[in-house]
C-alpha cells in the first residue's frame, strides 16, 4: 500500500470568509494537484509582496527583544544582555543609533526648557512683582529637582550618556528656578539651604561614579540615601500639595521614612528574599519617576486654585517640556525600559500638553498656538513604529502589547 493512494469520494470545501463563500466539488488527490481559487492566488501574491517590502525596510528589526519586567528596569544596560545575533543585526544597530539620536536631540529643548521661566521670573523680581512667582509652586519644582537628581543616578548606572546630560541640565536649570522662588519668598530659606547641599553633593557623587572615580561603597551608600529620601519625600510632597484642604502635618513623610529605613536595612543585611532585595533595589528609580510625575500634578493643582496667577507660567517652557520628553519616548521603548517610558510619557502628556490646556482655557495663549502644538503632539505619539514588529503602531499601543507579554 506504500506509495499508492486509495480512491475516495468527493468533499465540499468552503472558504472562511462569508463575503466570498464559494462552494465547489473536487476530487481529493495529491495535495499538489488540489485546485486553488484565482482569488486566493492573487491575495497570497499581494500578501507576499507586502511582507517582502516591509521586511526589507531598514527600519524593521528582524529579531524580537525579550520583554522586561518592571522590577528589572533598574538593571544596567538591559539592551546589552540581548543575544549576539540580535545586537549584530543591521536593523538593531540602526534602531539603536536612531533612538540614541532622538534622546540626544532632547538636550536642545531641555537646555532652554527653564530659560523662558527663568527670564520671566527675573523680570518679575526686578519689577517687584514677587506675587507672580507664586504661580510656580516650589513643592512641584522641588519634586522635579529631586526626581531629576535620582534619575541622574539611575541613568548613570545604565550608562545612557545622552539622558545623563538631559538630567544634569534638568537639575541645574530647576535649581536656578528654585533659587528665584527662594528670593521671592515662595520657598522657605531653610528648605532652600538643605536642598542646595543635597544638590551639590549629588552632582559630585554622580559624576565621580560616571568617570569611575568613586569607591563602590560610597555609591552604595548614595543609592541607599536617594532611596530613603525619595520614599520619604514622595508621600509628604503629595500630602503637602493639598494643604490647606488637609491637615498640615509631617506624618506621611515620617511614616514613609521609617518604612524606607527598615526596608533598606533588611535588604542590605540579607533578611529579605531575592525578590524582596530586587524590589528594594528598584525603589530609588521608581520613586524618582513618581516624584517627577507629581510635578505636573502639583502645577495643575496650583493653576486650579489660583487661575489669576497663571500668567506667571511660561507657555514656551511647557512646549519645550512636551518636545523634550517626547523625543525620549522612542529610546525608552527601544531599551524596553518601563520606568523611563512611564516618566517620559507622563511628563509629555500632563506637564507639557496638560499645562498648555490650562493656559488655553485661561486665554493666556492663542487658539492657533494651542491647536498647532496639539496637532504636533498627537502626530508624534501616533507615529512611533515598532522596531520588533511589522506594522507602525502608536507608542502607547506598542507598549500595551509589550506589557501583556510580561
Amino acid at each position: 500500500m506504500a506509495g499508492s493512494l486509495l480512491p475516495v469520494g468527493k468533499a465540499v470545501l468552503r472558504s472562511r470568509q462569508p463575503s466570498n463563500c464559494y462552494t465547489f466539488n473536487a476530487d481529493l488527490q495529491h495535495p499538489k494537484s488540489i485546485p486553488i481559487l484565482p482569488l486566493f492566488k492573487k491575495r497570497v501574491k499581494q500578501n507576499n509582496t507586502l511582507n517582502k517590502s516591509v521586511l526589507s525596510s531598514p527600519l524593521v528589526c528582524q529579531y524580537r527583544l525579550k520583554p522586561v519586567s518592571a522590577l528589572d528596569s533598574d538593571v544596567p544596560r538591559l539592551i546589552d544582555q540581548s543575544s549576539e545575533d540580535l545586537k549584530s543585526s543591521e536593523s538593531f544597530k540602526q534602531w539603536d543609533s536612531l533612538t540614541a539620536k532622538f534622546a540626544g536631540a532632547a538636550n536642545i529643548p531641555f537646555l532652554i526648557l527653564q530659560l523662558p521661566q527663568i527670564i520671566l521670573n527675573a523680570r518679575n523680581l526686578l519689577a517687584g512683582n514677587q506675587a507672580a512667582l507664586f504661580a510656580v509652586p516650589w513643592l512641584g519644582m522641588f519634586t522635579g529637582l529631586l526626581g531629576n537628581l535620582s534619575l541622574l543616578s539611575y541613568f548613570i548606572k545604565k550608562r545612557e550618556t545622552e539622558v545623563v546630560v538631559v538630567q544634569t541640565l534638568g537639575v541645574v536649570t530647576i535649581y536656578i528656578v528654585i533659587s528665584q522662588l527662594a528670593m521671592a519668598g515662595s520657598m522657605p530659606l531653610p528648605h532652600y539651604a538643605v536642598t542646595s547641599v543635597v544638590i551639590a553633593c549629588g552632582l559630585v557623587v554622580n559624576f565621580m561614579n560616571y568617570f569611575h572615580l568613586l569607591n563602590p561603597v560610597i555609591w552604595r551608600y548614595w543609592e541607599d540615601f536617594i532611596t530613603i529620601a525619595g520614599l520619604s519625600a514622595l508621600p509628604q510632597v503629595m500630602w503637602s500639595t493639598f494643604i490647606p484642604y488637609v491637615p498640615n502635618t509631617i506624618l506621611p513623610g515620617a511614616v514613609a521614612f521609617v518604612l524606607a529605613v527598615l526596608a533598606v536595612f533588611m535588604s542590605r543585611t540579607g533578611k529579605l528574599p531575592e525578590k524582596g532585595i530586587k524590589f528594594v533595589g528598584s525603589l530609588s528609580g521608581w520613586t524618582a519617576t513618581l516624584l517627577f510625575m507629581w510635578m505636573p500634578v502639583s502645577q495643575m493643582w496650583t493653576n486650579l486654585l489660583n487661575p489669576d496667577n497663571i500668567k506667571g507660567l511660561s507657555a514656551l517652557s511647557m512646549l519645550l517640556a512636551m518636545i523634550g520628553n517626547g523625543l525620549m519616548i522612542p529610546r525608552a521603548l527601544f531599551t524596553r525600559d518601563l520606568m523611563w517610558f512611564t516618566g517620559s510619557t507622563w511628563a509629555c502628556v500632563f506637564y507639557g500638553w496638560g499645562n498648555l490646556v490650562c493656559l488655553y482655557c485661561c486665554k493666556v495663549i492663542s487658539r492657533e498656538f494651542f491647536l498647532a502644538s496639539t496637532t504636533a503632539f498627537v502626530a508624534w505619539l501616533a507615529s512611533h513604529p515598532s522596531h520588533d514588529g511589522l506594522f507602525p503602531l502608536p507608542s502607547v499601543l506598542n507598549v500595551c502589547i509589550w506589557l501583556m507579554a510580561i
